[in-house]
């Protein structure tokens, strides 16, 4: 067990508990830390933005812990508030459905509605592909393009396909803000399609992206554009079901036009 960080984590806890800032002497005679012990794991926690300093020499918690529960909160209220969306996506392209987290530069498959065709794109849930490569992870990375540091240049090849220019990656990225949805032209597996547009939370946050997938015979270009207005209508309904307002959050929004 680390000690450090079991005794930061303690110093935080307690902070968090308080109604009032709280000072070195009192955090260590409260929590049975020598002074100099306190006093680092309180810088240690100023320096990593979860506490901050005030006049007078006391604590208190940033809202860096309100970020960080309501993301947690928001992948776990997703998943049960689109499972409605995802269904009436599904019956009416009868195309498998995705919602997909970003994890770095990666895309997890968090819930998934089947494609009642014969011929269907494979997947799992908690599946992983390459964001760059997949609808929904385009969808992704155009509101969160801070995880583009975790790619190189040129990317990977998948398909004859894939994108692998950075430089042309953030285009399309562009082009994604302004279309409100994101396509994938067979750039992760030959011959499989898709079409994604990003859900934001109650925060204003993409916490999500809805998608369909399906094989490119049934997934041609006329098709995805026949079907764009129903994914990018789901995901606006889905982030208003998640306490979304675009009204309300547009000042605090980076600059893109929703599809129309």
């Amino acid at each position: 067990m680390d000690s450090t960080l079991l005794k930061g984590l303690t110093v935080l806890e307690h902070l968090a508990a308080s109604d009032e800032p709280r000072g070195v002497s009192e955090i260590a005679r409260t929590l049975q830390l020598t002074k100099s012990n306190a006093h680092r794991t309180l810088q240690t926690l100023t320096a990593a933005g979860y506490v901050r300093a005030l006049p007078g020499g006391t604590y208190e918690c940033t809202l860096k812990l309100f970020e960080l529960a309501s993301a947690v909160l928001a992948r776990v209220d997703v998943r049960r508030v689109a499972e409605p969306h995802m269904r009436a996506l599904a019956d009416a392209t009868q195309e498998t459905i995705h919602l997909s987290l970003l994890d770095r530069a990666e895309v997890i498959y968090l819930h998934k509605m089947e494609s009642p065709q014969p011929v269907r794109a494979y997947s799992s849930i908690g599946g992983r592909a390459p964001a760059y490569c997949v609808a929904s992870g385009k969808a992704l990375l155009a509101y969160q393009e801070e995880a583009l540091r975790h790619l190189s240049d040129p990317l990977e090849a998948h398909t004859s396909r894939t994108i692998t220019s950075l430089d042309a990656l953030r285009r399309e990225l562009e082009q994604v803000r302004v279309q409100g949805f994101a396509i994938n032209r067979g750039e992760w597996r030959e011959g499989v399609c898709g079409l994604a547009s990003i859900v934001h939370d109650a925060l204003g946050k993409p916490v999500a992206a809805i998608g369909i997938s399906g094989p490119a015979a049934r997934l041609t270009p006329a098709a995805l554009r026949d079907f764009s207005e129903g994914v990018v209508d789901t995901a606006r309904t889905l982030s208003r079901a998640l306490g979304y307002n675009p009204i309300a959050m547009s000042s605090r929004r980076a600059p893109s036009r929703e599809f129309a």
